[in-house]
């Protein structure tokens, strides 16, 4: 039987839609059609992610209703790939008997072989290159593969593997492809992106790639996520304040405001080290804006330690604060050695505090924005506004009175705001 046909379902991260987005390449390359409904495709692929429980459970949910596809239609093949695949499938083998193949994240030559083979085509031959073959306005492209650090709460080094950097050379020429298909901002991904180089032979760090990038024709934008504060350099940040396309927008997750609950989280940082990286950040960049993950109801967290962390939400007035309640992730350090013994309605609670807190300081900071001028890339239109991010990775609506304003970049006065949003009208247009 060939496969002509695919649907690509993805949860999770950045990291997952653009592996999502290269595998879609790839088939497209093979000749497959891409449909919007799984029960009518050849192939149905499932990018997983078990970051939380409540992700794993949509997962599990998402395979039922595949297999349910499947008694129809025996014949259609379903993939399950992402952070739900670890190096032995046989587990999930027995969990779901109707999956025909189990693929790591970012793994996808399996797949790929026997597409080519099934269909009678030349694998090498038809896929050039993993570039997003129909990007929008903004893409992502991955620099680094898996993690080094080995934080007592996360997954995802068991299951995407140690550090691996690309070469300057290969993420180039893949933004380079992109930005020939109409990408006009890129977002560099990483696990701890301002890690990158570190593992390979050339001198070279994220402050390099970020030159090299810039100097990309054609390109207005650069981005990049997630960083890490122990690789945070001076040299990185000072690259941001001097490249025209790089944004002034960094993510920099704390976890925790307090040192005893960082030490368990086995993050290498002090309270102190992150405010004074911070203090640093903000003297260098004056423009920047910064965001920040935090995770609530650690175990051993008490609610003296639980202050920590919000008092330094309120100091450092991010721009925008992640929140998560802890969730007790099979195979981690910190389900081997500690007990998760903080309850679900204090993780509740916690996290509610840390929301409420920030959304304060949200709504006075984009009250401070009104009647300023920004430069915002255009993504797409919701109900009657057209909507994008200006530099600061800030949400701007503006009316739709004006012309087809998609993937454009404006300027937009600030009018109006809520703790989530700005609003204004368009001043300038085409300024990229």
């Amino acid at each position: 039987m060939q496969i002509s046909s695919y649907n690509i379902w993805t949860i999770g991260c950045q990291m997952n839609e653009a592996d999502s987005d290269k595998l879609a390449s790839a088939l497209d390359q093979l000749g497959l059609t891409k449909k919007d409904n799984a029960e009518d495709a050849d192939l149905v692929v499932l990018n997983s992610c078990v970051v939380r429980q409540s992700a794993e459970d949509k997962v599990s949910y998402r395979v039922s209703i595949s297999q349910e596809f499947k008694k129809d239609r025996p014949e259609q093949m379903l993939v399950l790939m992402g952070c739900m695949v670890g190096p032995n499938s046989e587990n999930l083998q027995k969990r779901f008997p109707s999956v025909d193949m189990f693929m790591r994240p970012q793994d996808f030559n399996p797949l790929l072989e026997q597409i080519a083979e099934l269909n009678d085509v030349d694998l090498e031959g038809c896929i050039s290159n993993y570039a997003h073959s129909n990007p929008g306005i903004s893409c992502h492209v991955p620099i680094i593969k898996g993690c080094d650090f080995m934080c007592s709460f996360c997954i995802i080094p068991y299951r995407r593997g140690r550090q691996e950097s690309r070469t300057i050379r290969d993420i180039v020429s893949e933004v380079s492809i992109l930005v020939d298909r109409g990408v006009k901002e890129i977002t560099l991904l990483g696990q701890t992106v301002d890690a990158y180089g570190h593992d390979l032979n050339e001198d070279v760090d994220l402050a390099d790639l970020l030159g090299h990038v810039n100097d990309i024709t054609g390109l207005e934008r650069i981005r990049f996520l997630t960083s890490h504060p122990s690789f945070m350099s001076e040299k990185i940040i000072e690259s941001i304040n001097e490249l025209p396309k790089v944004c002034e927008h960094i993510n920099l997750p704390i976890q925790a405001g307090n040192d005893v609950v960082l030490e368990r989280m086995r993050r290498p940082y002090t309270n102190d080290h992150y405010r004074r990286l911070v203090e640093d950040i903000r003297k260098i960049v004056p423009s920047v804006t910064i965001s920040t993950d935090i995770i609530v109801g650690f175990p051993g967290e008490s609610d003296e330690q639980f202050q920590d962390t919000l008092k330094i939400v309120e100091d450092l007035e991010f721009s925008k604060v992640h929140s998560a309640e802890y969730s007790n992730r099979p195979g981690t350090i910190a389900s081997r050695q500690l007990k998760d013994d903080i309850p679900v309605r204090i993780k509740r609670d916690r996290r509610k505090m840390i929301d409420a807190v920030q959304e304060t300081i949200q709504e006075k900071n984009n009250r401070d924005s009104v009647g300023d001028l920004h430069s915002v890339l255009i993504e797409g239109r919701r109900k009657e506004q057209w909507y994008g991010r200006n530099r600061n990775d800030k949400l701007v609506y503006t009316s739709t009175n004006t012309k087809n304003l998609r993937n454009s970049i404006v300027e937009i006065k600030i009018e109006d705001s809520s703790p989530w949003s700005l609003t204004g009208s368009v001043t300038k247009t085409n300024l990229g």
